[in-house]
C-alpha cells in the first residue's frame, strides 16, 4: 500500500515540475519573440516598414520616414516644439475650432 502512495506522490510531483517547466519555456519563447520583433523593427517605419531617418527640426530630434512621410517624436519633443512655436501652426493643430485663442495678458 505504501508503494502506491509513493508512486502517486511522485506522479503529482512530476506533473507539477512538468507544468512549471512548460510555463518557463513559454515565457522564454514569448520574450525571444518580442526581442526578435524589436530588433527587426528597430529604425523602421511602423506604417510602411521602410527605414526611417533621424533629423532635427527646430532643434528637436525626430524620426521621419522618407517613403510615407510619417514623423515620430520622443515623449517630450512635442512639448518642446509647442513651446518654440507658440501661437503658430501648433495651435491650429491642437486647438478645437470652438476654443477661443489664448489671451496674452
Amino acid at each position: 500500500m505504501k508503494n502506491i502512495w509513493q508512486e502517486r506522490e511522485k506522479a503529482l510531483e512530476n506533473q507539477y515540475i512538468f507544468k512549471q517547466e512548460r510555463e518557463k519555456i513559454e515565457q522564454a519563447r514569448k520574450e525571444m519573440k518580442e526581442k526578435l520583433i524589436r530588433e527587426l523593427c528597430k529604425d523602421r517605419c511602423p506604417k510602411c516598414g521602410e527605414e526611417i531617418e533621424a533629423m532635427i527640426f527646430r532643434g528637436v530630434p525626430l524620426d521621419k520616414c522618407p517613403a510615407c512621410g510619417g514623423v515620430w517624436l520622443g515623449p517630450n519633443d512635442l512639448r518642446i516644439l509647442a513651446s518654440k512655436d507658440h501661437r503658430s501652426w501648433f495651435d491650429k493643430w491642437f486647438r478645437s475650432e470652438n476654443e477661443p485663442p489664448e489671451s496674452s495678458a
